[in-house]
């Protein structure tokens, strides 16, 4: 009846409705992928009626079983793409309401299979990623667990296909990277970022795509926020040490760095190799031997085969005469340290005084000034730290009590101006018979004043801390050193 209809009034709407929803029956029936040449005949004559665009009721209802259909053509190991490029072809023409919850499962269902398909990029643009839902942007959960959200998934799955780049070949074995497009993808990374900071993973990708572009002035600035929530992932540092490669030494240091971390071995196997190719290169063939072992050993356990250039290293001359080591872990912790460094260098440095040592809990108290001070864990950083060092420091937001975390910490040059330390000079006064003494303001503790035999009336030189009386619940100097 549909048919006849149409037949007899061709350019009727109500007709062109009717005949709309009688092919929509019959997508609903055969939405399955057994069925799928029947689906796609009558996806077929929908698109043939050129309904016009505010018509969007019968669309908006063809997405659910459109993306029904995608999934279902996903599900086997390998999925036919042939198929899902012919359904997109059809639906490019139809008129969805976007956003829209049908929209949303329809970006859902190709998103899907993103990795192994190749108009994925030509997808996601004519979608439009300024068409999600606000609950698109919202963690969904899965089983009973938070998952990243639908919106972080498609910034992720874009980013991971510019880097894949474009085939220049039949078989995609060579590509290239659409530099073009990846700079018009970057500020809508950007936004997202901005926006939603507690998505942890597109700083990572706009990192890779600023190196993909040579982009290194900003890469490392992209990069760092990301780096410091993941700093225990090793392939953190595998990508920082991508971005030092203009510079050695902190790209040494960075491998270091991730090779310290507890990883599974079967994941260090490539990061190793390249690790061991530097050692090589810097003549240090008896760690170059240990890596190289490690590697070798990692893949007989798992049935790996050794790679040709892992072979040509084990045959050359220097590795038959190379002694390996028990493990290199002694090398990573002579270097990791510059690479810890570069993680925070955004954040700036304070100069601060040690005031208060305690040696057993690894704790020192430091002040900067009157209205900043605190104490920290120093095992990390410092070696026997001393009253009165000057330190330069990043420390991470004020704890219970005055307690900080300390991102870096590290001696500075002992004549340093700083807030807290003043040199002094003056007449000492000794109060008996506690023993104690001032020179002006500066105090003096008993067992300085006995360990120097010094007595009152005496010309005195010498360097203070400020520092903090509890009993009198106010600051003054205390000296260190006297001369």
């Amino acid at each position: 009846m549909a048919n006849d209809a149409l037949e007899e009034q061709p350019d009727n709407i109500w007709n062109k409705r009717a005949a709309a929803w009688v092919h929509y029956s019959y997508l609903k029936k055969f939405s399955q992928p057994d069925t799928y040449d029947i689906f796609t005949e009558y996806l077929q004559k929908i698109k043939e009626l050129a309904l016009p665009e505010d018509e969007k009721t019968v669309f908006d209802n063809c997405a659910w079983q459109i993306g029904s259909m995608v999934f279902g053509l996903q599900k086997p190991i390998h999925p036919d793409y042939r198929k899902v490029n012919e359904l997109f072809s059809i639906i490019r023409e139809f008129h969805f309401t976007k956003p829209s919850k049908g929209y949303s499962f329809l970006y859902k269902a190709f998103h899907k299979g993103y990795q192994g398909w190749g108009a994925y990029l030509d997808f996601a643009d004519w979608w439009g990623f300024d068409n999600f839902k606000p609950e698109d942007y919202l963690k969904e959960e899965y089983n009973g667990k938070k998952t990243m959200s639908m919106v972080e998934k498609a910034y992720i799955g874009y980013s991971k296909k510019l880097l894949e780049g474009d085939p220049l070949d039949t078989f995609g074995h060579q590509r290239a990277i659409n530099t073009e497009k990846i700079h018009a993808f970057l500020p809508q990374l950007d936004s997202v970022i901005g926006k939603h900071p507690d998505y942890q993973y597109p700083p990572y990708f706009k990192a890779k795509l600023l190196l993909a572009v040579g982009d290194a002035d900003h890469v490392l600035s992209a990069f760092l926020p990301f780096a410091r929530q993941k700093r225990n992932d090793f392939w953190v540092w595998d990508l920082m040490a991508e971005i030092f490669a203009g510079d050695k030494d902190k790209q040494f240091a960075c491998y270091c760095k991730a090779l310290s971390l507890k990883t599974p071995e079967d994941f260090l196997v490539k990061l190793r190799q390249v690790f061991a190719s530097i050692l090589v290169k810097r003549q240090m063939y008896d760690e170059a031997k240990t890596e190289i072992q490690t590697i070798i050993t990692t893949r007989e356990k798992q049935g790996w085969k050794l790679p040709p250039s892992l072979k040509e290293l084990t045959e050359q001359e220097w590795y038959k005469t190379a002694t390996a080591k028990e493990s290199n872990h002694k090398l990573y912790s002579e270097h990791l340290k510059v690479a810890e460094e570069e993680l925070y260098k955004d954040i700036p440095e304070e100069i601060v005084v040690v005031e208060f040592v305690n040696k057993n809990k690894r704790i020192l108290n430091f002040v900067k000034n009157k209205k900043e001070f605190g104490f920290f864990n120093y095992s990390d950083f410092l070696n026997r730290p001393q009253i009165g060092d000057i330190l330069r420091v990043r420390l991470k937001g004020k704890g219970q009590q005055g307690f900080f975390t300390a991102l870096t910490a590290k001696k500075a040059e002992a004549d340093l101006e700083c807030e807290a330390i003043k040199h002094f000079n003056g007449t000492l006064e000794v109060i008996s018979p506690v023993n104690f003494g001032f020179v002006d303001d500066v105090y003096l503790e008993p067992k300085i004043i006995q360990s120097s035999n010094l007595t009152s009336e005496q010309t005195l030189t010498g360097k203070a801390v400020l520092s903090f009386n509890k009993k009198k619940n106010e600051w003054g100097w205390k000296a260190i050193e006297v001369g």
